[in-house]
């Protein structure tokens, strides 16, 4: 049996869901909340095919159409530190994922979101009375036209001058709104 005084210094008792499935989740969570502060719809492919998030921006602003739709791929990692100093954060697709995240012309477009996530989950995140902070950031690109480059998956680099927030969402909802792309 462990002491009670033990227990308490070791930190709080986490469950035992997988460290792949629980980035997931934070990744949502990510998503979620710039979408709210956007103010953007959500729908989550059912079954899952491929793409994890769809977004929908309604603007009567929109000249293209008064409600545009964007596909959202979410990818973490955490073998890259928050601000890399090389300007960008790799990630790894499958060249099948790669291969229909580019696909080109689309009628409704796609971007990837890559999220840098401590290594240690007791980080990700913290709050006070004021603030609740998820660490550590996500950034976005389209990968329309791009091409695989390895034999089974593609190190995809996402710049981490594209900080993917909620004034970043409104922009590229702004963009296919006027029938740009993101």
């Amino acid at each position: 049996m462990i002491d009670i005084d033990v227990a308490a210094s070791m930190g709080p008792l986490r469950g035992d869901l997988a460290k792949k499935q629980r980035m997931e989740m934070l990744q949502d969570s990510y998503l979620r909340a710039v979408a709210a502060a956007a103010g953007c719809t959500m729908a989550k492919p059912e079954p899952d095919d491929g793409i994890d998030w769809v977004l929908t921006h309604a603007s009567e602003e929109h000249t293209a159409d008064c409600q545009v739709d964007l596909k959202i791929q979410l990818k973490s990692t955490w073998m890259s530190k928050p601000n890399p100093q090389n300007g960008f954060v790799s990630v790894n697709l499958s060249n099948s994922r790669l291969a229909m995240l580019a696909k080109s012309p689309v009628i409704v477009h796609r971007i990837l979101v890559a999220m840098i996530v401590p290594e240690d989950v007791a980080d990700w995140v913290e709050a006070s009375h004021d603030i609740f902070k998820l660490r550590h950031c996500a950034y976005w690109r389209s990968v329309t036209g791009m091409q695989s480059s390895g034999i089974d998956n593609t190190a995809v680099r996402v710049s981490t001058s594209q900080i993917f927030d909620d004034a970043a969402l409104c922009d590229i909802m702004k963009r296919i709104g006027n029938g740009g792309a993101p």
